[in-house]
């Protein structure tokens, strides 16, 4: 046989296309739970190029059928474990965890629940190439060649196209980051660069030791923290908490007309209430995670990481969130509604860590109104669907006490909407930008209200604390050009501040101070008269006396009324601080020390 010949001989061909085929299919089920995108990324190609002429040596130049056989089910059974894993915690299997495998013994029945009928397409593929050389094979005569010039050179050619495709994009390490910290690619990085190159970018990626020098860094800023003092309530215990979390909502739109028409009259006469609770000047903290990163300073009372996006890789720590809080002290049943899918940003995991019960999300809303160029539900279908879900009992059943945590759309970037819905009108004399954000936001300030006047018929309202907020600022770099048209000045706040709004507070206020987002977490656990939970945040209730006007961006740009120089290192120090308690997971390692 000569060198032709025998690198394409029927056994190597079927060994190789049934090594390409099972990445293939791993690829097409991992992609059915996140996004198809990196089918057309050619690294996706590839890299499986260079898995299966790494994989396929045994066989090609030792032609070792049996031990190529064992790689075989070796394989199939690295990718079922790692699906397996994926439906449960959203992540391949971090290289840390292969090492626990025995403790699987512990979750026979969970293991059993994650495998899937289509898993069966691995070890399948497998016996199918074992039985189809077994009715093939030949016995090697001495005088063949093995050709390995031609391999090496398939081999070379692919590697070099790769690699220098890599560097061009900044390096593998930089590479896997961005996907790792992308919204809808987060995902992505098995796929395209394989099990073994996600594990491969794991060991090369720096992550903090866990050391009792950290802990003490942790426990020594922790207790600097000024203490979340109980309130002193006579009104009657908000055992409901509902939170609503408006895109790119800013504070200047509130209580502001542009050519005599009033942006939010909805919001507007809520804040008109004797029980509400309005701070206007909220700082923005989020980082790359924007939303996500809102749910984890309103929720959670913590900082976004330093690098990197908490929600794509760190959803299997522990946290002390809200909800949890909620549901220890009222039993409550904790709902997410969002328009968006469970995928994006990840939120369905960050949803389980943070102590959600149930999530309605894209596939459970009609498309009545599509905003968007992703063709999300408007706000107003969006609340008027979560009406009637409730009005059935699909929500808040009768008698539940409830946390619910409604995520709008609309506002997204780049507040573009129907014209049918539009609903105000401004002057072409407007900055497009600002028209179309006023516009938008004056919909579902309209969505908002009518969805409150729902919630005040309801039974439960005299116990249910409502919160309003923009998950962050939304006008971004447009924002410095707005406030320089003759139009946008003294409209158009040249500050990062979004609204936080409390409905039927037990403490009517209007707190004109400057506030981080991270001061609305203990501020609600006052609300609700949580003050005993487990973890009170990194930030400070704007009930306590005490505070002082200051928050700090993520940029580390100081918003300060009246503060000292060490009360901003401080909260500087936060971030940093934050970060090393979710990278080292630093709740998950208390509960263990306290379990042995």
């Amino acid at each position: 046989m000569n060198s032709k010949k025998r690198l394409w001989d029927k056994p190597t061909l079927i060994f190789g296309i049934c090594i390409f085929l099972k990445f293939i299919i791993f690829d097409v089920i991992w992609c059915a739970y996140t996004t198809f995108t990196p089918f057309s990324h050619f690294e996706s190609y590839a890299t499986k190029i260079i898995a299966v002429m790494i994989l396929l040596a045994p066989y090609f130049f030792f032609h070792r059928w049996k031990l190529q056989v064992v790689i075989l089910f070796l394989l199939d059974i690295l990718l079922i474990a790692n699906l397996m894993y994926y439906r449960t915690y959203y992540t391949a299997i971090p290289l840390s965890s292969y090492n626990l495998i025995g403790n699987l013994a512990d979750f026979t029945q969970s293991v059993y629940d994650s495998i899937h009928w289509y898993d069966l397409l691995f070890p399948l593929s497998s016996i199918a190439a074992t039985i189809f050389y077994l009715r093939h094979r030949k016995i090697k005569r001495p005088q063949e060649q093995i050709a390995w010039k031609p391999y090496l050179t398939i081999f070379a050619t692919i590697y070099i196209l790769f690699t220098g495709l890599t560097i061009l994009q900044g390096g593998f390490k930089k590479r896997c980051s961005e996907l790792k910290y992308s919204a809808h690619l987060y995902a992505s990085c098995v796929p395209i660069y394989t099990v073994f190159g996600n594990l491969y970018y794991e060991l090369i990626e720096q992550k903090p030791a866990y050391t009792p020098e950290k802990e003490k860094e942790i426990e020594d800023w922790l207790d600097k923290r000024p203490p979340l003092r109980p309130l002193s309530l006579d009104t009657e215990k908000r055992t409901n908490c509902i939170i609503i979390l408006v895109e790119s909502l800013e504070s200047w739109v509130l209580e502001k007309s542009v050519e005599n028409k009033e942006i939010t009259p909805c919001l507007n006469q809520l804040l008109q209430d004797s029980t509400t609770l309005y701070a206007p000047h909220v700082l923005t903290e989020v980082k790359g995670g924007r939303s996500i990163d809102a749910q984890l300073l309103l929720c959670a009372g913590l900082l976004p990481i330093n690098n990197g996006t908490y929600s794509t890789l760190y959803t299997g720590n522990t946290y002390y969130t809200l909800q949890k809080a909620l549901k220890e002290k009222y039993n409550t049943c904790n709902y997410l509604l969002t328009v968006d899918k469970k995928k994006t940003w990840n939120q369905e995991a960050v949803a389980q860590s943070f102590g959600i019960d149930t999530i309605l999300s894209y596939p459970d809303f009609k498309l009545t109104e599509a905003f968007g160029p992703r063709k999300r539900v408007g706000d107003g279908s969006f609340f008027a669907q979560c009406r009637e879900k409730m009005e059935k009992g699909e929500v808040w059943k009768k008698g539940e006490h409830v946390y619910l945590q409604f995520v709008t759309y609309s506002s997204h970037n780049p507040f573009k909407m129907p014209d049918e819905m539009k609903q105000i009108s401004f002057s072409k004399d407007i900055p497009e930008v600002m028209n179309d954000y006023m516009t938008v936001i004056n919909y579902t300030d309209r969505a908002i209200g009518q969805f409150v006047d729902y919630l005040k018929t309801r039974p439960e309202y005299k116990e249910t604390l409502i919160i309003i907020t923009g998950d962050h600022e939304g006008l971004a770099s447009h924002r410095s050009e707005l406030c320089n048209t003759p139009q946008g000045k003294g409209v158009v706040s040249d500050k990062q501040f979004t609204p936080f709004i409390v409905l039927n507070s037990p403490v009517g206020l209007r707190y004109e101070k400057v506030m981080g987002q991270i001061d609305m977490y203990p501020t609600v656990l006052n609300l609700l008269q949580l003050e005993d939970y487990r973890w009170v945040g990194l930030g400070q209730s704007i009930l306590d006396p005490e505070k002082k006007g200051c928050a700090v961006s993520p940029q580390m740009q100081v918003e300060s009324d009246d503060t000292t120089p060490e009360d901003i290192d401080f909260k500087k120090e936060a971030y940093t601080i934050s970060d090393e308690i979710i990278r080292l997971d630093y709740f998950g390692k208390r509960q263990q020390q306290h379990r042995m």
